[in-house]
């Protein structure tokens, strides 16, 4: 496993630091020429950054004249591929990588050194030319389709090759089916793992299992990941979690994830454009069954003839979506003092004197060591979709509206599921959960009913995760003939909710050094609720459209304050960075809603939209955003990533 890969803002400065050969670089002018398919002494492959290619046999010297594994590590080049991902926001990754790693580290078989193909290549540029241009950057000159590829006849590779590989042997589907099969059935524990485990294998580029911890009967809580680089969290790379079967008898939602991660593998190999982007942009983790024991309660009794409660608890006979330490009640304490903070509550003392499920304790631990910026819980019994304060701002009042500070958002969380839901939108009173219908499915929980102890409040008090809870249907233990149908109305809105994770604004906030701020408060003016940056440095703020001035700030630093604009058809999350100055230095001198851009920028004028202006093309010949990276920490400055 590849160790987390280092700062963007560190290797952008190696990369700046350690230019390589570029055309007219150089007092001999231009560069070595590209090897070809003479003899070679095939060495292994050694590199990190790519250690997944189809291949494990390189040969030195490389097309670039690197001749050693030190030489390629320490070259732009190789660094430059490393940070691409994140320059273009998770765009044409992992496909960009081994492209590179074809160039860098040459496949050798044989004793001879083969080329990859110049059709890949040049089919790859054009997918991601666009992503190149947004961010006003060249198309890497080591990447040049003409020079450093060949055709088919000089026997070339796909250096892509491995995204589209199958099962191994013994994970093959029976060969009645195609790979992009899904049984909608029922499935039991072992059936569950097995399926999980096989679809991370068929992808195993893209996904990987884990366990977060195991129930009280001794079941591995089983989670299924989707990321470009499984198993760590990568700069400004939102973590998305779905949950299902909390409470255990309700397996619409166990089922509904089992289908979400086998459709995300399949698709993502089939070059689905949508799903490829989701998975190159976002972490995605998904634990169909929090409660494996208590479905096993409830399977025993079987479809259409469980009753409403058996298998809902634990085994230790706890409801899991009641076991959660009461912080509402605190907030609303809390929020009655001025000056007082009222978000990351910490947990009382005396909620652990209490029992507390393994796999409560499991949930807690694993939002302590992922930066969750979005979550769903799949629930069963009725059809709406409902969202924080699950407990009444009045304890005596079983249903009353208690909005959270982000009422906006929740509703836009809630509806970007809901609108899309046939059956939610479905228009007949004598649908399930008809009593909605005037709401459009959607609902403030305590409005609902009242309760305490809840994961949803939990996660937006404790922590950044803001978690709505889906009602997938009347039904909680439906039939399997109905699950098809579950599925086709479920597909979508999953899809969508996950994609708002990319709503609002996200950044860096780091010191004039460029070293990363951890903790540090990013507060929105007229949201009394703000959110921390995870160890990088890096945040995500889910935010709604419209003008909203944000805060930065950190203990021992000044204050940053910016106004942001998010346009009302805006779906991806506009980048806002904020460099803080330590407090000696004096205050900031600048007027509150302005906006402060990257150093060496040009002021602009506070009603400009200071998101799109990252992304527009730079005239009269002045640098991209990035670029100021370069100039003011860097001695080196490597003009072959410039257009102009």
């Amino acid at each position: 496993m590849r160790p987390p890969p280092p700062l963007l803002l560190t290797m952008l400065v190696l990369a700046a630091a350690r230019p390589g050969c570029e055309p007219a670089w150089g007092p001999e002018g231009g560069c070595p020429g590209s090897a070809g398919s003479d003899s070679a002494t095939c060495v292994d492959l050694q590199l990190q950054s790519c250690s997944d290619v189809a291949y494990n046999r390189t040969a030195f010297p490389t097309p670039l004249q690197h001749r050693s594994r030190a030489a390629v590590e320490s070259s732009s080049e190789y660094v430059l591929l490393s940070v691409l991902h994140h320059l273009l926001e998770g765009q044409c990754n992992p496909d960009l990588r081994l492209l590179g790693c074809a160039v860098l580290a040459p496949r050798c078989e044989g004793g001879r050194v083969r080329r990859p193909c110049r059709h890949v290549c040049g089919a790859l540029r054009e997918a991601c030319q666009p992503a190149f241009d947004a961010i006003d950057m060249a198309w890497p000159y080591f990447l040049d389709c003409g020079r450093y590829f060949s055709g088919p006849e000089e026997d070339c590779y796909d250096p892509l090759e491995k995204l589209r590989g199958g099962l191994d042997i013994e994970e093959a589907l029976p060969s009645s089916h195609p790979h992009t099969f899904i049984q909608f059935t029922h499935h039991s524990y072992a059936q569950m793992v097995r399926v999980l485990k096989r679809t991370a294998a068929r992808c195993a580029h893209i996904s990987k299992t884990y366990s977060i911890g195991r129930s009280f009967d001794g079941r591995d809580l089983l989670v299924i990941e989707f990321s470009s680089r499984p198993g760590q969290h990568e700069l400004m790379e939102p973590e998305v979690k779905l949950i299902g079967n909390i409470h255990g008898n309700e397996v619409a939602g166990r089922e509904m994830l089992i289908y979400l991660a086998q459709y995300l593998c399949s698709e993502y190999l089939l070059g689905n454009p949508r799903i490829q982007r989701l998975l190159n942009t976002t972490r995605i983790h998904l634990l169909p069954s929090m409660n494996p024991d208590g479905y096993e309660v409830a399977a025993a009794e079987g479809a259409g003839y469980n009753g409403w409660t058996s298998g809902r608890q634990n085994a230790q006979n706890l409801d899991l979506n009641r076991n959660f330490p009461d912080l509402t009640s605190e907030y609303y304490r809390l929020a009655s003092v001025r000056g007082a903070r009222s978000d990351h509550i910490a947990i009382p003392q005396h909620y652990w004197w209490g029992k507390v499920a393994p796999e409560t304790k499991a949930i807690m631990k694993w939002m302590r060591t992922i930066p969750f910026v979005l979550s769903a819980s799949l629930h069963g019994g009725d059809l709406v979709v409902s969202y924080p304060f699950d407990f009444s701002k009045h304890p005596q009042e079983e249903k009353m509206f208690s909005p959270t500070p982000d009422e906006k958002m929740f509703k836009l969380l809630a509806r970007a599921y809901a609108d899309v839901h046939p059956m939610m939108m479905d228009r007949s009173e004598n649908r399930c959960g008809g009593n909605f219908l005037k709401r459009g499915s959607i609902i403030n929980g305590a409005d609902w009913y009242s309760f305490t102890g809840g994961m949803s409040d939990f996660n937006y008090l404790h922590s950044n995760c803001f978690e709505i809870t889906v009602e997938l249907g009347c039904v909680k233990f439906p039939p399997e003939e109905a699950l098809y149908t579950i599925w086709q109305h479920n597909k979508e809105p999953l899809l969508n909710f996950m994609e708002m994770v990319h709503r609002g604004i996200k950044g860096m906030v780091m010191d004039k050094f460029g070293k990363p701020v951890k903790n540090a408060r990013i507060l929105v003016k007229g949201i009394r609720h703000d959110i921390t940056t995870a160890p990088d440095g890096d945040y995500w703020r889910l935010l709604p459209p419209g003008a909203h001035i944000v805060i930065a700030q950190a203990p021992g630093y000044s204050k940053v304050i910016k106004k942001v604009i998010i346009p009302a058809r805006m779906k991806r999350a506009g980048r806002v960075d904020f460099i803080l100055q330590p407090l000696r230095t004096g205050p900031q001198k600048f007027l509150p809603g302005s906006r402060r851009g990257w150093p060496g920028e040009e002021p602009q004028e506070p009603d400009q939209d200071p998101l799109g202006a990252r992304r527009q093309p730079t005239t009269g010949g002045s640098k991209p955003w990035w670029w100021s990276y370069f100039t003011s920490l860097g001695q080196h400055q490597p003009r072959w990533l410039l257009k102009y």
